[in-house]
């Protein structure tokens, strides 16, 4: 990938960087790459789009890859991950994480299963380094080959409720085969590739692993088809509606599963795997604070970093909030105090006005992925 120097950063530029920019893409720095945060119709009718019967194309190449071979390649996983790899048939995926010793968040991933000896990571972009580097020193210990693919690989999320029709004609495979968070090894357009019925957005679609060269025609394709270029703004949109976890937002190495309602990726029944004990210790004293739902029903509209108060008192912060059109209004994530998380009396100061919230759960609208 080219690199250039936007806003006195050194900025990498993904292969579909000039289709930004013919788009009419807000370009911003984002994890080392200058990335679209929204394009020329703007972030709302992007989410619109995806949210009311279309579908969306997100480059997603930020995101970092990791291929994991060799005779211990099981073992290795169970180890460094937190879910139980050992429960994954081949083209399956599962979500986990990777702990540090102290058992909190290094990074959250997708684990891939090929076959018993080979596995596909996905990683995010801001962590990439940080990750690799941790797989490579874990990996000395076991008969494990751990390689580096993020430069080499574009990675596209196609999402809505059109995306396997537009995918379809494209591809060698028939995409009915590929249910829920499973994958296929395909063809493009003549090229190898990797689909999985993934996504971080809560509509039914794919995320499709390309070498680098393939990247304008897939990307070319899809658009010409219907699918509608999505910017950054609307993805985070659209993942915060779920609830999902980003991280720097509901996760970092401050956070334990049991803080970020985790733990049903955190086997703790599978055997020592890094970050464990201290997970378990966690769970038996208590979370420091409690991962909340909250929707706003006063007017405003929360943001991260906002103080949530109980009565006067402040009791947490807001980790990720919007205004939500479907839910029809503001909705947040929030870490507060144990002793005020069931709380029916939480307010977000929102710009020095206390403005009241009811407690609710995630999703904060309905979810369309297809299971």
């Amino acid at each position: 990938m080219s690199e250039t120097h936007t806003n006195d950063e050194l900025l990498a530029h993904t292969p579909l960087f000039d289709q930004h920019i013919e788009l009419g893409g807000k370009m911003v720095p984002f994890a080392g790459f200058s990335m679209p945060v929204q394009y020329r119709q703007g972030a709302l009718k992007e989410y619109q789009w995806v949210r009311e019967g279309g579908s969306g194309i997100f480059d997603i190449t930020h995101m970092a890859q990791v291929r994991v071979e060799g005779q211990q390649a099981l073992e290795y996983l169970q180890y460094v991950t937190t879910n139980d790899v050992s429960a994954l048939v081949d083209g399956q995926v599962q979500y986990s994480a990777l702990l540090n010793t102290q058992g909190t968040f290094i990074d959250d991933i997708t684990t891939y299963r090929i076959d018993a000896h080979h596995y596909y990571l996905c990683i995010n972009a801001a962590n990439r380094h940080k990750d690799v580097a941790h797989l490579l020193q874990e990996a000395k210990n076991f008969d494990v080959r751990v390689v580096d693919e993020s430069d080499s690989t574009t990675l596209l999320a196609l999402q809505g409720a059109t995306a396997q029709s537009l995918l379809q004609p494209i591809i060698n495979h028939d995409l009915e085969l590929i249910g829920y968070y499973r994958f296929a090894q395909v063809q493009i357009e003549g090229i190898d590739a990797i689909v999985s019925r993934t996504g971080y957005t809560g509509e039914d679609g794919f995320e499709i692993y390309i070498p680098n060269k393939a990247a304008q025609s897939v990307w070319q394709a899809l658009t010409a088809a219907g699918a509608m270029p999505i910017g950054l703004a609307a993805r985070d949109m659209l993942r915060t509606e779920m609830g999902y976890a980003l991280y720097g937002h509901e996760i970092n190495d401050q956070v334990t599963p049991v803080e970020a309602k985790l733990m049903w990726i955190t086997k703790l029944s599978k055997g020592d795997f890094i970050g464990r004990d201290a997970v378990l210790a966690r769970k038996e004293q208590g979370a420091n604070n409690k991962l909340i739902a909250l929707k706003v029903t006063g007017r405003g509209i929360p943001r991260e970093h906002y103080l949530v108060h109980c009565d006067g008192k402040e009791v947490g912060f807001i980790t990720s909030g919007m205004h939500s059109p479907l839910a029809g209004g503001g909705v947040a994530l929030a870490y507060v105090s144990p002793d005020f998380a069931e709380s029916d009396t939480l307010t977000i100061d929102i710009r020095g006005k206390a403005i009241a919230t009811e407690r609710t759960t995630t999703p904060f609208v309905r979810s369309n992925v297809r299971k």
